[in-house]
C-alpha cells in the first residue's frame, strides 16, 4: 500500500515599499532559512505554496501597491496555486483591522514588530544567535543597514511613527558584529539606513551618537564605502561632517531629506527649522565637507501651499543646487497632524508642481554632470545591463541616484569590484566613461 507523502513548504517573501523594509525582509529570509524551512525572496518561479507579503503604507500610491499585491495572491490562494498567505510590515501595522474584514483570505496579518509571532506560524523560533546575519537580496557587494527602528519627529504629514513606533536605536556593538559579517561575505559599502539617522544614539547613550558610530563602522575591515540616508535636519550633529571629512572610507554623501524650501509650510510641517536655518545648514555642509554630494527629498502640495510658497520652494532648489533631488506629491494620510488641515491643493496641480522642481533640477544635475567630463572617478560596478556596466561612484546611492554606464563590447569588468572610469561624456542623470589603467 502506498503512503501519501507530504510535499514540503516552500516560502516566497514578497517586498514592497523602501529599503528599509528590505532590511526587514532579509532579516525574515535570514530566520525562515535559519530554521530549515525553504524560503526565497522574490522569487521568479511560482513554486511557493506559502506567501509573505511585507508591505509599504506610507502615501497613497504605496498603499494601493500593497492592497493590490495582497489581493493578487488572495486571489491565487482562491485558485488553489498558493495555500497560504500571510501579511506584515507597515500597512498591516496600520490597517490590521479593516485588512482582515476586506480580505479574510489572508491567513494571518503582522505588525512591524511581530517578527518572532510570524515565525510561531511555521512552528519556527526567533533565534538570537542570528543576530548580526543577514542574508542579503541586493548584490553582496553592498547592503542596507538599519541603525535604528521607529521615529519620534513630530512631522504633520508622516504616518510613519503609527506604523513603525518610537525611535530605538541598535547598539554600535551589534552593528560592529553585522558589519564584520557582511564584509566577510564581500560587502564593499554600507548603507546606513533609518527614519531618522541623525537622532542615532539619544535613547541608549543619551547623546546624538552617529559620528562614534560611523568611527567604528569605518574600522570594520574590507567595508570600502559607508554611505549615510535619511539625516534630518533640526539638531544635525556636527561632528558626523568631522568624521566625513576625516575618514577616507565615509563616502561624500548625505542624504538629508528638507521636504521643502518656504518657511511657512516647513512651520506647517511641524519640521522645527526655517528656510534660511536650512540654507544656512548646506552651506556649512558644503564648506567642511567640500566635494560633497547632497540628496535631498521634497513635497509638493502639503496644505498651505500656495502659489507664493511653491514659488519659494522652486527659488531654494535653484540657489542650493542639490547635487541629487526627488520630489513626492502630498498624500493625505489619517491620524496624522496634518490630516485636520484642509488638503487643499489639487492632485493635478501637486503633480505639476513637482514636475516644475524635476525641470529645474535635471538641468542643475546636467551642469554638475558636464563639470564632470575628464575627470576619473572611483566606481563600484553593480550590474552588467543590456551593452553596458553599470556603476556609481561615491557621490551615488544604489536605484535613486546618478549611474556610470561603461560599454561592455570593449571592456571585461566583474561586478562588485571598484575601476578608475574616466567620464567621456553626461546626461541629465547618467555619466559615460570608459576605465583607466
Amino acid at each position: 500500500m502506498k503512503t501519501k507523502t507530504l510535499k514540503k513548504d516552500k516560502v516566497n517573501i514578497v517586498t514592497l515599499g523602501c529599503s528599509k523594509n528590505l532590511v526587514d525582509s532579509e532579516v525574515m529570509l535570514t530566520q525562515l532559512r535559519g530554521n530549515a524551512i525553504d524560503t526565497t525572496h522574490e522569487a521568479k518561479k511560482s513554486d511557493a505554496n506559502i506567501v509573505i507579503i511585507n508591505t509599504c503604507g506610507f502615501i497613497d500610491n504605496a498603499k494601493q501597491e500593497s492592497i493590490d499585491t495582497i489581493l493578487q495572491y488572495a486571489d491565487a490562494k482562491d485558485r488553489g496555486l498558493i495555500d497560504k498567505v500571510y501579511v506584515t510590515g507597515c500597512l498591516s501595522e496600520r490597517y490590521k483591522t479593516d485588512l482582515e474584514q476586506e480580505i479574510p483570505q489572508v491567513d494571518a496579518f503582522f505588525g512591524t514588530r511581530e517578527l518572532p509571532a510570524l515565525l510561531k506560524k511555521f512552528k519556527a523560533d526567533y533565534k538570537h544567535e542570528l543576530v548580526g546575519e543577514r542574508i542579503l537580496t541586493t548584490s553582496s557587494h553592498y547592503a542596507y543597514m538599519k541603525i535604528s527602528e521607529g521615529c519620534d519627529r513630530p512631522c504633520s504629514f508622516c504616518a510613519i511613527p503609527l506604523m513603525r513606533g518610537g525611535h530605538v536605536s541598535k547598539p554600535i556593538e551589534q552593528l560592529v558584529l553585522e558589519a564584520k559579517n557582511l564584509a566577510a561575505k564581500g560587502t564593499k559599502e554600507l548603507l546606513l539606513i533609518a527614519q531618522d539617522s541623525t537622532y542615532y544614539g539619544l535613547d541608549l547613550y543619551k547623546k546624538r551618537n552617529l559620528a562614534e558610530l560611523m568611527k567604528n563602522l569605518a574600522g570594520v575591515e574590507g567595508i570600502d564605502w559607508i554611505r549615510l540616508h535619511y539625516a534630518f535636519p533640526t539638531g544635525f550633529p556636527m561632528d558626523v561632517l568631522d568624521v566625513m571629512a576625516d575618514y577616507p572610507n565615509v563616502c561624500k554623501y548625505l542624504d538629508i531629506p528638507l521636504q521643502h524650501g518656504s518657511t511657512d509650510v516647513l512651520k506647517a510641517m511641524r519640521r522645527g527649522t526655517t528656510r534660511e536655518k536650512q540654507e544656512e545648514l548646506i552651506h556649512t555642509i558644503r564648506e567642511k565637507v567640500p566635494g560633497i554630494a547632497i540628496r535631498t527629498t521634497l513635497i509638493a502640495g502639503h496644505p498651505g501651499e500656495g502659489e507664493k510658497e511653491f514659488q519659494e520652494m522652486a527659488d531654494f532648489v535653484e540657489r542650493m543646487k542639490f547635487e541629487r533631488l526627488g520630489i513626492f506629491t502630498y498624500s493625505h494620510e489619517e491620524n496624522t497632524h496634518a490630516f485636520g488641515m484642509a488638503d487643499d491643493v489639487p492632485q493635478e496641480v501637486k503633480q505639476e508642481r513637482a514636475n516644475v522642481i524635476m525641470e529645474i533640477q535635471e538641468q542643475i544635475s546636467y551642469d554638475l554632470n558636464q563639470e564632470k567630463i575628464g575627470q576619473t572617478f572611483k566606481v563600484l560596478i553593480d550590474k552588467k545591463e543590456g551593452g553596458n556596466y553599470v556603476g556609481r561612484t561615491e557621490f551615488d546611492s544604489p536605484d535613486v541616484d546618478n549611474e556610470v554606464l561603461i560599454d561592455a563590447k570593449e571592456n571585461y569588468l566583474r561586478v562588485g569590484d571598484f575601476v578608475n572610469v574616466q567620464i567621456t561624456d553626461a546626461t541629465e542623470f547618467d555619466l559615460i566613461g570608459k576605465p583607466t589603467t
